[in-house]
């Protein structure tokens, strides 16, 4: 065995033990998000209310005199 091969193999197990970690941190993340989205409050009924408010009017009468 040369020593470039002897390089490489634990390069090729590092390499698969990152992308093991890579893929189940990408998979716990998945869960954590779809657990989150499961328990998010369902949305409720709108309710619409239409009301007329009416202002009373003044009953005062103003005088504009010119000085």
């Amino acid at each position: 065995m040369s020593s470039r091969e002897r390089r490489r193999k634990p390069s090729t197990a590092r390499r698969r033990l990152v992308w093991a970690v890579v893929l189940l941190f990408v998979f716990a993340v998945g869960i954590a998000l779809g657990q989150a989205l499961e328990d998010s409050p369902k949305q409720g009924s709108t309710t619409t209310q239409n009301q007329t408010f009416s202002v009373p009017t003044a009953q005062s009468t103003i005088t504009v005199t010119t000085p």
